[in-house]
């Protein structure tokens, strides 16, 4: 959420984060609403200062009877209604501004190239050896079954489509994968591990962005109010929802394990074979909460963090810096890592590294007490910023192809033999 203030001090500036971001809002609507939540103010305090002038005159009636008391109390009476039809306009017309500014996305930071599309995305590097078959590479989906370690068909059947099984080998890599991940960000780069509910209330989808926007995206309990998590990034942002925090406690860095929900609603007929894109997949997530003095710095390091796991697994991958057109509705700037696929001849996204700024904050009330002297104390909203630390799905494809052999055997990565038990390949039984 934005600050309304800003927003009416910078309409022309606002108005050109909408057009590069092709969000269609009508600015001026917002700018009624205040006028006439202005309006309504002033009123109301007009009337309050009569009412409270009548009630004096009441009070020394009985010392002047040249006063119409009971004139001036039918009067009060018809100023307290007025005052109260107020009060209900007032929060009608807050209640709109709320929902405005819900669905307002966030400001573009100075270093988010304006663009239409991902094909507008610029790279900012590229890293690794894309590796030069003598034989022709497989899909993933082609690779995996013969193994057995992935079933498509049995996730159809469990549940529909876009749902897959994974079995022996499969699953002992996933489950690998995903402790590797949450070592070297626990270990080597200082997050707090956190197991948090995969299921969350309204509230908070909304202080993370999702709710209302990507509602239909989202899968939604019939009898509670309770949502399966999308993303590991809405339970650990909220963490502190609510909460002024000591600016000497910051910055706060935390990572999860989790499996994440989503509908994939407007993804028809993209990436139907295979995991690339699936209504239920695991992710390890990263998420940090700093001041906004440094959340861009932090944003690089977040960036690295999500870097590491391919470097150290030996996955070539690339960095773009996505465009206004490609940004997610929340971010301010975001960087997108994307791994090379064999199969598919190019790089295809794993990560995503996001700066909110303080949109989120704002909309789940956190704030931090700087502790600096020459800033007064005033309380501020913090930055937080979330990454894929990375999305285990897509790194267990692009294991597979980028490892696959003429044999149909896949070669294990040296960092993953640790944690299969010594393995370092996968054959045909």
């Amino acid at each position: 959420m934005l600050d309304l203030k800003w927003i009416l001090a910078n309409q022309e500036t606002m108005a050109g984060y909408l057009k590069a971001r092709k969000h269609d809002f009508d600015l001026k609507t917002l700018v009624e609403l205040d006028e006439r939540r202005r309006k309504i103010i002033g009123e109301t305090e007009d009337l309050k200062a009569k009412r409270n002038e009548g009630s004096r005159k009441i009070g020394s009636a009985k010392n002047n009877p040249d006063i119409d008391v009971n004139a001036l109390k039918a009067e009060i009476k018809a100023m307290g209604d007025d005052i109260k039809n107020l009060d209900s306009e007032l929060a009608e017309i807050e209640q709109k501004l709320h929902d405005c500014l819900m669905t307002l996305p966030n400001k573009l930071s100075d270093t988010t190239p304006i663009g239409n599309d991902e094909n507008d995305n610029p790279v900012v590097r590229t890293w690794g050896e894309i590796r030069k078959f003598d034989f022709e590479p497989k899909a993933h989906w082609d690779i995996a079954e013969p193994l057995g370690i992935m079933d498509f068909e049995k996730g159809v059947m469990l549940a529909q489509s876009r749902f897959t099984v994974l079995k022996g080998l499969g699953a002992r890599m996933e489950r690998a994968l995903v402790n590797f991940m949450l070592d070297l960000h626990t270990q080597k780069h200082g997050y707090l591990e956190v197991e948090p509910p995969f299921m969350v209330r309204s509230a908070i989808l909304e202080g993370t962005g999702q709710l209302p926007k990507f509602a239909e995206d989202l899968y939604k309990l019939q009898n509670d109010d309770l949502w399966l998590i999308p993303t590991a990034e809405v339970p650990l942002t909220n963490l502190n929802r609510e909460s002024i925090l000591d600016e000497k406690d910051l910055p706060l860095y935390y990572t999860a394990y989790t499996p994440c929900f989503r509908r994939e609603a407007g993804s028809a007929g993209r990436d139907v074979r295979g995991l690339m894109r699936q209504h239920q997949f695991d992710k390890v997530e990263m998420v940090k909460i700093c001041t906004p003095e440094t959340s861009y710095d932090e944003l690089e390091k977040l960036t690295s963090n999500a870097e590491d796991v391919l470097k150290i697994l030996k996955l070539p991958y690339r960095v773009v810096n996505l465009c206004s057109g490609d940004i997610g509705f929340g971010s301010c700037k975001t960087y997108d890592l994307e791994v090379w696929l064999p199969s598919q001849n190019k790089y295809r996204e794993i990560s995503s590294c996001s700066n909110c700024e303080d949109f989120q904050a704002r909309r789940m009330n956190l704030r931090y007490r700087p502790s600096d002297p020459d800033k007064n104390g005033k309380i501020r909203f913090a930055h937080t910023l979330n990454g894929s630390g990375i999305a285990v799905g897509r790194t267990l494809i692009a294991i597979i192809e980028n490892y696959q052999e003429q044999d149909g055997s896949v070669t294990i990565p040296e960092a993953l033999v640790p944690y299969m038990d010594g393995l370092k390949k996968i054959e045909k039984i």
